[in-house]
C-alpha cells in the first residue's frame, strides 16, 4: 500500500499562482506522500515533452512514485467524427502517460444533461467502444485505463460496474472515490464495497453533507437529488471515513491511495491534515489487525 497525494489538491494555490505542479509535487514529497498523482489543471502536458520530463524527473528526485495520470474525456453526444476525434485526443495522453512512467491513468467518460437510466443504457454501447479501443491502446505500453465515479452521469456504482464489464478488457478498471458517490446520493460504504473487486487506483475524499430544505449559503454544490455537499478536509466532514477505509483494507487491496482535497480551506494545510488523518486511520486498522505499521 502507497499513500500519496494528487496535484488536483492544489488547483486553489495554482489557480493563483502561488505554486506551480513542480513545487507541488515538493510540498507532497515534505507532507511525507510516497506517490503524486498527476492532475493536468492549471497546467498542459499536450504537447509540452519538456514538462513532462521535468515531472518524471523531480517526483524521482523527492522520492516519489507516479501512481495514476487522470484527464478530462467526454464520448456522450457526439457526432462520429468528433466522437473518432476524441478518442485520438484521449490516446495522445496515454501517451503522455506512456513518458510520464505511471501504469495507471483515468479518463472521464461521458457527463449529459440527461441523466436518466434510459439515456445512460442508450449510450453504453458507444462509450464501452470508445473506452474499449482507449484501453487495447494502452495495454501494450502497460497501462491499465479506468473511469473514475464522478460526474453525475456516470458515478452511482452499478453503473460504473455496468461499463466495465460492458468494456470486458482486463486493464479497464474504476479509479474509485471513496467520497464521491454521495453526489448521486448513493450510500458510499455500500457502494464503495460493490466496486471495491473493479479498482486500480483508490482516492480519499470527504464531503459536508447538507439537507436539501437547509440551505447552507455560498461553497456548496448540489447532489443530484439536492443535498448541499461541500468537500472537506479527510476525518473532518460527515462521510464515514474510517468504515469505507475498513472496507479497503479487508478487501486486501494493495495499490496506490491517493488524497482528494476540494474545499475552502488552505490547500496545502488541508491536504497534509487529510494525509495525517488517513495514515492514522490506516495504522489503526492495521494495528487492529495485527499488522505492521504503514
Amino acid at each position: 500500500m502507497k499513500l500519496g497525494i494528487s496535484t488536483y489538491c492544489f488547483w486553489q494555490a495554482m489557480q493563483r499562482g502561488e505554486i506551480d505542479v513542480l513545487q507541488a509535487i515538493s510540498h507532497i514529497a515534505e507532507m511525507g506522500g510516497e506517490h503524486v498523482e498527476i492532475v493536468p489543471l492549471g497546467f498542459d502536458l499536450h504537447g509540452n515533452p519538456e514538462l513532462v520530463e521535468a515531472i518524471k524527473a523531480h517526483a524521482a528526485e523527492v522520492g516519489l512514485a507516479i501512481s495514476n495520470y487522470a484527464i478530462s474525456a467526454n464520448f456522450a453526444g457526439l457526432d462520429d467524427q468528433a466522437f473518432e476525434q476524441e478518442i485520438e485526443r484521449v490516446k495522445q495522453h496515454v501517451d503522455i502517460a506512456s513518458a510520464l512512467g505511471v501504469q495507471f491513468m483515468r479518463h472521464d467518460v461521458a457527463n449529459a444533461s440527461d441523466r436518466s437510466i434510459g439515456k445512460f443504457m442508450k449510450d453504453l454501447p458507444k462509450l464501452a467502444d470508445a473506452c474499449r479501443r482507449i484501453a487495447d491502446y494502452a495495454a501494450p505500453l502497460g497501462i491499465t485505463t479506468s473511469v473514475e465515479n464522478h460526474g453525475y452521469y456516470v458515478q452511482a456504482s452499478d453503473r460504473v460496474q455496468l461499463l466495465v464489464q460492458e468494456v470486458d478488457r482486463a486493464n479497464f478498471r474504476t479509479t474509485l472515490d471513496i467520497g464521491n458517490f454521495v453526489c448521486v446520493d448513493e450510500n458510499p460504504l455500500l457502494a464503495v464495497r460493490n466496486n471495491l473487486p473493479y479498482a486500480s487506483v483508490v482516492h480519499v475524499k470527504d464531503f459536508y453533507i447538507r439537507p436539501a430544505e437547509n440551505d447552507p449559503g455560498e461553497g456548496w454544490f448540489r447532489s443530484s437529488g439536492g443535498a448541499y455537499l461541500r468537500g472537506a478536509i479527510v476525518g473532518h466532514g460527515d462521510l464515514d471515513i474510517r468504515s469505507a477505509l475498513r472496507s479497503v483494507h479487508e478487501s486486501g487491496y494493495d495499490g496506490y491511495l491517493a488524497i482528494e482535497f476540494e474545499g475552502m480551506e488552505p490547500c496545502v494545510s488541508a491536504t497534509k491534515l487529510a494525509l495525517n488523518n488517513t495514515r492514522r486511520i490506516w495504522e489503526q486498522l492495521n494495528t487492529a489487525k495485527g499488522a505492521m505499521p504503514l
